[in-house]
């Protein structure tokens, strides 16, 4: 919907699609480049392209696999232009790290945090709370014990709990987690 409304030049629908991708897209660079400002320089320019040739525009795939793969190439076309990497590039393009990399199933920062929220709202409030305690607020377990009136090791087994159940909640998002970690 959005799409068709930035293909009748709907400058608040642009607006909308630029405020929602804007920083996953700059940290989906960094996997590339890890000048931020150069990145942030890519997707301006992908959206300014996004936006210069909207009534042209045919994408074959989700609009975010779209915008990913326009800010993977222009990485790879900034990295070659530099000649950073002139002597490795046939190396760095053929890196299992980087080929596991699939724009398709790429997940953005934003929607594996609100998948996260998601989930945790799920787990029940007695696991919930001394998790986000510890987790979110910081909190070592003896704090959280006396605030929740219960023993250290209750707080102990209330965390594990919401662990577990996370993972189980989550289990989809496993895989794009270990893979997000290798590149860092």
């Amino acid at each position: 919907m959005l799409l068709a409304e930035l293909r009748r030049g709907n400058k608040e629908a642009f607006s909308i699609l630029f405020t929602s991708y804007y920083k996953d897209l700059v940290r989906f660079g960094g996997v590339f480049l890890s000048n931020k400002m150069v990145c942030e320089d890519i997707v301006q320019s992908v959206f300014l392209n996004l936006w210069n040739d909207r009534a042209s525009l045919e994408i074959t795939t989700s609009l975010k696999s779209y915008l990913l793969t326009s800010v993977r190439n222009r990485c790879m076309n900034e990295i070659q232009h530099r000649n950073i990497v002139h002597e490795h590039a046939s190396d760095m393009m053929s890196n299992p790290v980087l080929d596991e990399i699939n724009t398709e199933n790429y997940v953005l920062f934003s929607d594996l945090q609100t998948h996260f929220l998601l989930a945790l709202q799920q787990v029940p409030e007695a696991f919930r709370l001394p998790f986000e305690m510890n987790r979110m607020q910081g909190m070592k377990y003896k704090d959280i014990a006396i605030r929740l009136n219960v023993s250290e090791r209750t707080v102990e087994v209330r965390i594990s709990k919401a662990l577990e159940m996370l993972r189980t909640l989550l289990k989809d998002f496993l895989l794009c987690l270990v893979c997000l970690l290798r590149l860092l």
